[in-house]
């Protein structure tokens, strides 16, 4: 009873927490959970998590421990210490680790028991350093004259939401920055911008989608190119284009499906392509086929055990992450049961219980990555020494809701017995998945 009070009042309350409170976690609803709640977590890897875990720990331990951070970020600063000179040598010490120092929460959206899940990969693919007629489609890196309102001129950070995003015209006021269809055009041509060349257009929405890439050049050296930054439009989907156009039946929809009829309909899919207003430019990150891509943490990500959240999550927090996802194949769903670890984001990744999974590099991964839309529900690892039944006792109690008078009707009319009345947003059918966002990180999706 105690668990499910303030589990009920932690749901109400967490959006007003102040900034002193341990939880705030804006729109999400939190629940206490034991370990056994969890299904198959004894049976997880936790070596695995572990590992990645610890990667994320040497980049929050380099981070000065000061009361500017927020009771999330500084508690698991804390664990962190400990997880440095561990080396756990099978998976039950792991898991061990994890319970000792954690605490399961179980979270989603107000009024929601689950969240959303897609995947993520890295694409391999053929390029040049020089056009000719079989590359010929350019890879941007960042224009000097695209700017954020508020940052300093050279900045490498761009940000990634919640900022103005343009170019200065000649009065010196921020306007909007060139679209898709003026840069596919050409209008960047001539500022020797071109990071490479491509084979396809849809080589560069694909890496676009993802936020990364490795590009092979013609005598076998690997160029890695990652996120840098974007012109400032939303993404549309392109995916939704076409099915609103009636040109990909809804069912048969898929990244392969899209690929096959571009190629088909060259003159057609730079209109589609030019629907998405959104473009984004990057960076060169190393020249070797070695390691994963780094993710916004700024570690390399891990394949299977890595995921992208919304930033109202500290990197580095733990998630236990149940699901039936399509791993196998497209035409059957398994359990999936996993630890995964927050070392990721997006501007597009929206919600407390919204994943981006991260399955590695090439075409088998960019299967499994492009078969996964799928609710999942979400158990996040809160660090131990932040006391949740302290946060709920100190958090108001929901404002009690008015008598309505068809209720006390109802009372009346059937003499005594206890009247019940389902609100609108009883009834209303679960939208879990429509109001999520469509795009993923600065990858988008469908």
């Amino acid at each position: 009873m105690v668990v499910s009070l303030v589990g009920t009042i932690i749901c109400f309350t967490a959006s007003a927490a102040s900034a002193e409170e341990p939880l705030k976690l804006a729109d999400s609803q939190l629940e206490p959970v034991n370990w056994t709640e969890l299904a198959s977590w004894r049976t997880d890897d936790h070596l695995a998590a572990f590992a990645a875990y610890r990667t994320s720990c040497q980049a929050l331990r380099k981070i000065p421990r000061t009361d500017d951070h927020g009771p999330i970020q500084g508690a698991l600063w804390n664990v962190c210490r400990k997880a440095t000179d561990l080396r756990p040598k099978d998976s039950d010490t792991a898991r061990t680790f994890f319970e000792q120092n954690f605490q399961p929460v179980r979270i989603a959206r107000l009024g929601e028991g689950e969240g959303f899940l897609t995947g993520y990969f890295e694409p391999i693919v053929q390029g040049s350093r020089f056009p000719n007629p079989e590359f010929h489609i350019p890879l941007y890196r960042r224009p000097p004259d695209l700017v954020a309102a508020g940052q300093r001129p050279g900045s490498d950070a761009f940000p990634n939401k919640g900022a103005r995003i343009g170019r200065r015209n000649e009065n010196n006021q921020l306007v909007p920055y060139h679209d898709r269809g003026a840069i596919e055009a050409g209008l960047l041509d001539g500022q020797k911008l071109e990071i490479c060349w491509l084979k396809d257009p849809f080589d560069v929405l694909a890496i676009q989608i993802e936020g990364s890439a490795r590009v092979i050049l013609e005598d076998g050296t690997p160029l890695r190119i990652n996120y840098d930054s974007h012109n400032g439009y939303p993404y549309t989907s392109i995916g939704r284009v076409l099915i609103e156009a009636n040109l990909i039946p809804s069912e048969e929809m898929s990244m392969q499906r899209i690929r096959e009829w571009m190629a088909a309909h060259p003159d057609e899919a730079a209109k589609v392509r030019a629907a998405n207003r959104s473009y984004v430019f990057f960076r060169i990150s190393g020249l070797t086929n070695e390691g994963e891509p780094v993710g916004a943490q700024g570690v390399p990500l891990t394949p299977g055990r890595s995921i992208a959240v919304d930033r109202l999550h500290e990197y580095g927090t733990p998630f236990f992450i149940e699901a039936n996802l399509p791993i196998e194949s497209a035409k059957s769903a398994s359990p999936f049961r996993r630890l995964m670890i927050a070392q990721d984001t997006g501007s597009a990744i929206v919600g407390p219980a919204r994943a981006d999974l991260y399955w590695g590099a090439g075409d088998d991964a960019g299967r499994i990555a492009g078969r996964i839309r799928h609710p999942g529900r979400f158990v996040m690892l809160l660090p131990r020494e932040l006391d949740m039944i302290a946060a709920g006792k100190n958090m108001p109690l929901p404002v009690p809701k008015p008598n309505i008078p068809e209720i006390e009707v109802k009372k009346r009319n059937d003499k005594g017995k206890v009247g019940t009345a389902k609100s609108d947003e009883d009834s209303r059918p679960g939208t879990g998945l429509s109001r999520q966002a469509a795009p993923a990180r600065w990858r988008y999706r469908l």
